[in-house]
């Protein structure tokens, strides 16, 4: 962990929780001198958005051009006077569908920017799966299990220009023309470059990072580790995961342990006999809530981003993954992962978990068949979506 890892012309950092990423931020931002710009899902107001947004004040007071898009629904306690506070300072504060109709299934009301990135100068990349809020969660001692990868090389002119064509996006869907955007120039494009920079958008890239995991998966020939949040993965996906485990690989799971969105819990749990079965190991992270997205297959190809294997993140949310293919790389992030599965994870055995409790396996299979219900009605809704 924190070792540099030089693939393919990139230097790759792998950080673990707010821990190790937020002083690598402010200390990144400290040393800003043209821009930055910062996405969050969430953005606290606690002692780490404060640290967060007193680093970009100092930046702004340097002449550094600052922007800061928010989600309209992760961030939305976030209070006005906060807000108001950032715009003093001279940050540009843009939001991300902030208008939400509380009774409302429809489809666009659903997408939501749950992408997780900061570029600076386009010398740093910060992307994976850590919002702007304190590690821990009230009333658990231990902090969320979560990762980003701090990056250097020509990738972060990538990210750069992503995350300025959403911000004009926004501001022009918002009538608010602010800012002024660097001219981003990039080399030819490289499909299979060992460091690849994928989105899930709503136009171009509705399923590169689903594609990209399934690709991975179908080609894995000794073991495929997978540590996830929100895992709800749609047929063809578990048909991949199943196949594998047949043919003789290792699947492993990392899921949630703790209840923290119970109708996603439950329907995860209805999941298990078939997984369980088909001797895949299942592995529930019990120390605190897990928020990781990453995977790391045959110990070579991994993946650290804000996507879960989940209908809401692989169909309807903006997302966004790093995949390295670089073995030194893939060897530091499974051994965290398998450290944390030895020191904080119970493993599922089939088929003693359905004997817990009756009424929470009934409940499993309920979820289950809502979160289906669910997924075919926004699957099916078909319309114009502006971001």
């Amino acid at each position: 962990m924190n070792i540099p890892h030089h693939v393919a012309g990139h230097t790759l950092i792998l950080l673990r929780n707010g821990e190790d990423y937020f002083p690598r931020l402010i200390e990144a931002i400290d040393k800003a001198s043209s821009f930055v710009y910062l996405e969050s899902y969430i953005f606290a107001a606690d002692e780490a958005g404060r640290s967060v947004t007193d680093a970009l004040k100092r930046a702004a007071s340097r002449g550094v051009r600052v922007h800061l898009l928010l989600d309209g629904y992760g961030s939305l306690e976030l209070p006005v006077a906060w807000e108001q506070e950032l715009v003093q300072a001279g940050i540009l504060v843009l939001w991300f569908r902030r208008q939400l109709g509380w009774l409302s299934l429809q489809r666009s009301q659903l997408r939501r920017l749950h992408r997780k990135l900061v570029v600076i100068d386009d010398m740093q990349a910060f992307l994976g799966g850590v919002n702007i809020v304190k590690d821990h969660p009230d009333g658990i001692p231990s902090p969320r299990l979560d990762y980003m990868v701090l990056v250097e090389g020509v990738i972060v002119r990538r990210i750069h220009l992503a995350m300025q064509r959403l911000w004009k996006l926004v501001a022009w869907i918002n009538l608010r023309q602010r800012g002024s955007h660097e001219k981003i120039r990039l080399p030819a494009r490289q499909p299979d470059a060992a460091v690849q920079f994928l989105m899930r958008d709503n136009f171009r890239h509705r399923r590169d990072i689903e594609h990209a995991y399934l690709q991975a998966i179908e080609s894995a020939q000794q073991e495929i580790l997978i540590a996830n949040a929100y895992f709800l993965p749609g047929r063809r996906f578990r048909k991949a995961l199943l196949e594998r485990a047949r043919a003789g690989v290792r699947v492993i799971l990392l899921l949630q342990g703790r209840v923290e969105y119970r109708l996603q819990h439950y329907a995860t749990l209805a999941l298990y006999d078939e997984l369980l079965k088909s001797g895949i190991e299942i592995h529930e992270y019990l120390a605190s809530y897990l928020h990781a997205k990453v995977a790391v297959i045959d110990g070579k190809w991994s993946t650290v981003g804000s996507s879960n294997i989940d209908p809401f993140s692989l169909w309807l949310a903006r997302e966004a993954n790093i995949v390295v293919r670089d073995a030194g790389f893939a060897a530091d992030l499974r051994e965290d992962l398998m450290q944390q599965i030895a020191q904080h994870a119970r493993r599922i055995v089939s088929p003693d978990w359905r004997k817990w409790n009756v009424f929470s396996w009934a409940g499993s299979k309920c979820s289950y068949l809502l979160m289906r219900l669910l997924t075919g009605l926004i699957g099916r809704e078909r319309g114009r979506d502006d971001i």
